[in-house]
């Protein structure tokens, strides 16, 4: 299988396991995508995340979080910036998702940053996704 786009393809991995109630999400894994993971537990819309190995593979599994209506902690999640059209973003221009209650996740010269800490930091770089 010949991704283009491994972000694109997690996020929507994510979101399709979501909607459909699942536990759990396997993703195979690369650095960048356990990075994304981390910023998604850190903020609360997953439960943990592990990378194991199958078939001398490494897969990253997602623990997904819901609410006591077993409804998704994730609302969405929408990709950005795509191998096609890449999105960039100066420090003073970091969109707000959902008045603040969406997260952006960047991607910066001091790794994969959301958009709070970006701004903390005084940070741009390419807008990956929002999730909400």
């Amino acid at each position: 299988m010949n991704l283009t786009d491994p972000i694109g393809d997690m996020l929507t991995r994510i979101r399709n396991a979501a909607r459909t109630s699942k536990e759990s999400v396997d993703i195979p894994s690369s650095n960048l995508k356990v990075e994304v993971a981390k910023v998604l537990k850190e903020e609360g819309y997953t439960l943990k995340y592990e990378v194991l190995t199958k078939r001398n593979k490494k897969i990253l599994r997602i623990i997904l979080k819901y609410g006591k209506d077993k409804k998704s902690i994730i609302t969405n999640l929408k990709r950005i910036s795509t191998p096609g059209r890449r999105t960039y973003v100066g420090k003073g221009e970091i969109p707000r998702i959902m008045s603040g209650f969406g997260t952006v996740i960047l991607s910066t010269s001091q790794g994969i940053l959301t958009d709070n800490k970006a701004r903390e930091k005084g940070l741009g770089g390419e807008v990956l996704a929002y999730v909400w």
